[in-house]
């Protein structure tokens, strides 16, 4: 899984800089109301919620922002009519991806998305062709400085994680997703601060991609992903650290 981790910390540092442009508050408003509307506005009775609300505070997002995106969620404020979507399809050297996507036009999302695809060397695939090779966890990533194996391991399977990795120059802890919060708070009471932490489709192996195959994918990736409409892009590309780290550079 080398580089896996290395992405997930990139996309956090991305998104702060998404939140400077506005994008990243476009995407949780719409999280936010559209977990208000599923479970209701009471974030300790809605975990879904409760996360999307901390990923708005962490970029600094106005209460009153927050708390009007709720009000449309439960009904109390007018707004948009949003569905959520899943899209599946294959990137560069046959890499499976998973979209999750909020729209109040189906028809053009989906017609913006093919056109994506296209331009990468990826394409669409039917519903159900490659969602079975992923399974919903919290994902936490630890920079190795931060904390040695021992002291981690101790810490995060008393919070509740079921299992850790080494990628790298990173920790990877995984967790039920319910508990993804709980893991989080107790490495924070121990003064250490995640690379990031989120609720992820975790896939069940990877492909490999090198050279130009790797440039493609991180393209295909990079704009579905600045597409205000698609919440998460999850896929099974592995790409060694340095690599993943020149690339980005070069970006």
């Amino acid at each position: 899984m080398s580089g896996h981790s290395k992405w997930a910390t990139i996309k956090h540092k991305k998104g702060a800089l998404d939140a400077k442009r506005g994008k990243a508050f476009t995407k949780i408003i719409k999280e936010i109301t559209i977990a208000a509307r599923i479970a209701g506005g009471d974030p300790d009775a809605n975990p879904r919620l409760r996360t999307a609300i901390v990923a708005a505070k962490s970029e600094n997002m106005p209460a009153d922002n927050i708390k009007r995106a709720i009000q449309k969620g439960t009904g109390e404020l007018p707004g948009a009519a949003y569905e959520e979507v899943v899209y599946e399809g294959y990137g560069p050297g046959g890499v499976a991806m998973l979209l999750e996507v909020t729209t109040d036009n189906k028809n053009r999302t989906l017609s913006e998305i093919r056109h994506i695809f296209s331009k990468h060397a990826g394409n669409l695939g039917e519903h159900g062709s490659v969602g079975w090779m992923f399974t919903k966890r919290g994902y936490i990533v630890v920079e190795k400085g931060k904390a040695s194996e021992e002291t981690l391991l101790e810490l995060v399977t008393e919070a509740g994680a079921d299992d850790m990795a080494e990628d790298g120059s990173n920790w990877e802890v995984f967790s039920p997703p319910a508990q993804l919060h709980q893991v989080v708070d107790r490495l924070k009471t121990a003064n250490i601060t995640p690379a990031a932490a989120e609720v992820s489709m975790i896939p069940q192996s990877y492909v490999k991609l090198t050279g130009k195959q790797a440039d493609q994918m991180l393209r295909l990736i990079e704009e579905l992903e600045d597409h205000e409409d698609v919440q998460h892009v999850f896929a099974n590309f592995d790409i060694e650290e340095a690599e993943l780290h020149a690339l980005t550079q070069a970006k």
